[in-house]
């Protein structure tokens, strides 16, 4: 797979098809960009399980925090990696472990060696790019920011449960 760029229809079957998010390296300070992608994704729906060592036992956006993935007695389906790219390679081994389905790095983290190893293993995986910012484009509640979200629709998107979000993702292909 071509890790530089990704089709609409691979990012948007990612984000329909998944449930649970575990974001490893959630932090509970409200200015930083994983505690609103948390957030993002639990007013849309998802389940989310943060993932920070120092924080074990507390909540982040009311959500208990692991130290790890390993930790986590439930199926997790996306793995999204708010560390260093270096990081990445040892968290793509614990979602490989754990059965998840999709390895998803942050914007600034690729890891080609730990793509190649989560691919091998079946599952999928994008890089550089955010599940927040990747919803509201494909969803089209982006460009109504005013933000070129490089889809065109005059429908506006639907703000409310996730039956309605999931709807607009499909309508905006």
């Amino acid at each position: 797979m071509n890790h530089d760029s990704y089709s609409d229809a691979y990012i948007r079957d990612i984000l329909l098809t998944s449930r649970v998010f575990a974001v490893v390296g959630a932090s509970a300070k409200t200015t930083r960009p994983s505690y609103f992608v948390l957030k993002y994704l639990l007013a849309k729906g998802y389940d989310t399980i943060p993932i920070n060592p120092g924080l074990v036992g507390k909540t982040i956006a009311d959500r208990t925090a692991f130290a790890s993935l390993i930790e986590i007695e439930r199926p997790i389906d996306v793995v999204d990696i708010f560390r260093n790219s270096e990081a990445a390679l040892g968290i793509t081994e614990d979602a490989i472990r754990i059965g998840a389905k999709v390895v998803w790095m942050q914007l600034g983290v690729r890891n080609d060696a730990a793509a190649r190893l989560a691919e091998d293993a079946g599952l999928k995986v994008v890089m550089n790019r955010c599940p927040k910012i990747e919803y509201g484009r494909l969803s089209g509640e982006i460009g109504w920011a005013g933000v070129n979200s490089r889809t065109l629709s005059s429908r506006r998107p639907i703000l409310s449960a996730r039956g309605s979000q999931q709807r607009a993702l499909r309508r905006n292909t």
